[in-house]
């Protein structure tokens, strides 16, 4: 059960990649409501800006989200123990390259929809990027624990 609990949120936030791969959010489905937003917060901005802004927040969509699959993988793989290893950084890497190529596998298949082994590359740098920092993150608790160990008690 303890297994379960460390992967779900991982599990669940990749029902929430696959949802973002169905025509629901589509580039002409997202730009209908995206545009409208832009064009209010940016009312003296051509059309072509705003299509390149869209493009942007799209691409963007796919760093993140897989970004934050990267850490909920590296944290199920960790599980109850502290720090970083390369392993499981691996691991979660790993992981999340696979589901990125199956993700846009499935989008292949969904009309409105294009695979794109450009957004398989950026949402694996997107989970990349997740191990660097979560490598930092357990750098800085590791120094953090190191220079408290050296400090005399008071």
């Amino acid at each position: 059960m303890r297994r379960l609990r460390q992967w779900a949120p991982a599990i669940a936030w990749a029902a929430v990649i696959w949802l973002f791969s169905t025509q629901a959010f589509t580039a002409e489905a997202t730009a209908g409501f995206l545009l409208p937003l832009l064009r209010k917060l940016f009312p003296h901005t051509s059309l072509e800006t705003l299509l390149f802004l869209h493009f942007l927040i799209r691409k963007s969509g796919h760093f993140v989200e897989y970004f934050i699959f990267g850490l909920l993988v590296f944290r199920a793989i960790r599980g109850e123990r502290r720090g970083w290893a390369l392993r499981w950084g691996l691991a979660a890497l790993v992981i999340a390259a696979a589901y990125a190529a199956l993700d846009e596998f499935h989008q292949s298949f969904v009309p409105g929809r294009t695979a794109s082994p450009w957004d398989s590359l950026l949402d694996t740098t997107g989970a990349l990027a997740a191990q660097f920092l979560a490598w930092l993150y357990a750098l800085r608790g590791f120094h953090r624990e190191a220079r408290g160990m050296a400090d005399p008690p008071r």
